[in-house]
């Protein structure tokens, strides 16, 4: 097995060279890891066990745990979390090699080649696949071509590219909208791919108005009592909710994420100020609320 790597990256005298090595090393040995864990006989049985569907929710899972890190600026975590995330591509990688799909080079090489694709204003003509470039150890120029392009003009062009792609494989705008996602996150991905052909509200007045629909329809099921009835206008109602967290520039899963660590922070003040009381167990709702009342001007400082 590949021995283990160790070092920081930043020293000044470190050659492009070295750097490179040790880069490959420390891949390789993620590989060396991966392959030993699901080699029958000689590996883990929990590895050895594992397929692409049982897998794929530790995929999810690290993916999280990688944006709590950022969300949380911890950059120790954050390593650690990135290289559990790289360790989720190594495993699906080798799976697929052992099924004679794809391997891990695949995968990078993959990637490389789309991204300099993408990229026509840094690395012009995209070049062939394994193709080097001389002077180049990676196969990628530096900064060729760059045409003053904005942000938000390099985006537009990257979904023009997309949606001729799937034009030509005869896909619909939607079928690349991962069903995986979190729910919220795709309902706006969905309103935002059928508005690039104008499938849209004009502006955020009327989402609204559309929301006050949906509720007024929830309540109906409601009413009725028919739970089916209930769960269907409820997934309107947050499907709007999406719609128009788009329509106002607001990420809705971010949004919810601090309105979760708001709640969260005042419950948690309800719970100390109740200890502090010697008091365990339900409450009575009026003095709870109360205290969160006091979490809120906690909060503000006041």
């Amino acid at each position: 097995m590949t021995a283990q790597v160790s070092g920081t990256i930043g020293k000044n005298d470190r050659t492009e060279a070295q750097t490179l090595a040790r880069t490959a090393a420390a891949t390789q040995a993620v590989l060396d890891v991966m392959a030993r864990l699901r080699t029958p006989g000689a590996g883990c049985p929990w590895d050895l066990e594992q397929s692409f569907a049982t897998i794929a929710p530790y995929t999810i899972e690290e993916a999280y745990e990688v944006a709590d890190a950022i969300e949380r600026a911890d950059m120790s975590a954050l390593k650690e979390e990135l290289g559990d995330l790289l360790f989720q591509v190594a495993f699906h990688a080798r799976m697929a090699e052992e099924a004679g799909s794809f391997d891990f080079a695949d995968v990078a090489q993959a990637l490389a080649d789309k991204m300099i694709e993408r990229h026509p204003h840094v690395f012009g003509s995209p070049p062939i696949s394994g193709e080097v470039e001389a002077g180049s150890p990676s196969g990628i120029g530096a900064n060729r071509n760059h045409d003053g392009r904005t942000a938000e003009q390099q985006t537009a062009a990257w979904e023009t590219m997309k949606a001729e792609k799937r034009a030509a494989n005869g896909a619909s705008l939607l079928d690349d909208v991962p069903m995986a996602l979190p729910a919220l996150m795709r309902a706006e991905k969905l309103t935002k791919r059928a508005a690039r052909i104008n499938f849209d509200w004009p502006s955020s007045t009327e989402v609204l108005a559309k929301l006050d629909e949906e509720l007024a329809e929830l309540k109906d099921a409601e009413a009725s009592g028919d739970q089916d009835h209930i769960a269907e206008e409820m997934g309107d109602l947050l499907f709007v909710m999406a719609n128009l967290a788009r329509k106002l520039k607001v990420d809705p899963e971010e949004a919810l994420r601090r309105a979760n660590a708001k709640f969260t922070g005042r419950f948690q003040h309800i719970e100390r100020r109740l200890a502090e009381m010697g008091r365990t167990g339900p409450q009575p709702l009026d003095e709870m609320e109360a205290l969160w009342v006091e979490a809120k001007g906690v909060e503000r400082g006041t």
